[in-house]
């Protein structure tokens, strides 16, 4: 439908086909928005990202999200590269030594935690911190973070992702007033089922939960790409009132208590 034609952003976090950030640049290069692509310089010695870049024609960008000095620097690189201010901006990080390391988390590595915060929570603040005093949004652009519903209730084995999703929600309104209010930028957060993303299979008892997940949504689980195109409607101008929101994508998982099929397995 070309629903983002002539729109510029940057997409962080695409790190290979499994990635919901790869299937947002997908999308987007399909509705005719232009983008630059970047993740950090770990990341990207992986290699696979070189492809996604080449078929959306996508500048490459690394950057360390946690750093302020490499979040000016691609803002600045990014506007250069597609000759304006942005439009849209997707925040697709998350990481926690301490689930990779099977700390559990009544006995959680404290230097470990607070890398999990910074990684997945503080770096979107600095994003969004970078974005307005840099004056590089354009009137009414859109930034999304991803989150999980573990912000609102107790996954056991989510272990200290569940505070940094929190912490990102909040940031998300927190901000999302402030640039609001300063140039009508929306901020919000989409809460997506359960995907098999390189990330998510990192915790524990993944393979069980997104099947219970999927019995438990009347809709069945939403996928990667189905995200993709949600996140392409918040970009676009058909969604310009809505900031501040944390929005479930999750086939209705969220406000179902429990589904005939999970009784019957019972």
């Amino acid at each position: 439908m070309g629903i983002l034609e002539g729109k510029r952003g940057i997409i962080f976090g695409a790190l290979d086909e499994n990635s919901i950030a790869w299937k947002v640049a997908e999308q987007v290069h399909k509705e005719g928005g232009s983008f630059t692509l970047t993740n950090a310089p770990i990341a990207l010695r992986m290699g696979a990202i070189n492809k996604l870049a080449e078929d959306c024609n996508a500048e490459l960008i690394p950057a360390d999200a946690t750093s302020a000095e490499d979040l000016q620097a691609l803002f600045e690189k990014s506007m250069d590269s597609l000759g304006g201010k942005i439009d849209f901006v997707l925040h697709s990080i998350g990481m926690s030594p301490n689930v990779r390391k099977n700390k559990h988390y009544t006995d959680l590595n404290y230097d470990w935690y607070h890398k999990t915060l910074d990684v997945s929570a503080m770096s979107f603040h600095k994003v969004l911190s970078t974005a307005y005093n840099m004056d590089a949004m354009n009137d009414w652009g859109s930034i999304l973070a991803l989150t999980y519903i573990a912000a609102q209730r107790v996954f056991p084995d989510y272990n200290d992702m569940a505070d940094a999703k929190s912490m990102l929600e909040s940031i998300s309104r927190s901000f999302g007033y402030h640039f609001g209010v300063k140039n009508k930028v929306r901020v919000n957060t989409i809460s997506q089922s359960p995907t098999p993303t390189t990330a998510g299979k990192g915790v524990k008892g993944f393979d069980q939960f997104i099947s219970y997940a999927d019995n438990m949504s009347p809709l069945g689980n939403a996928d990667a790409e189905s995200c993709a195109k949600y996140c392409v409607a918040l970009f676009s101008d058909l969604t310009k009132y809505v900031t501040m929101q944390n929005l479930f994508h999750d086939g209705g998982f969220s406000n179902t208590g429990v589904s005939s099929d999970i009784i019957e397995k019972m």
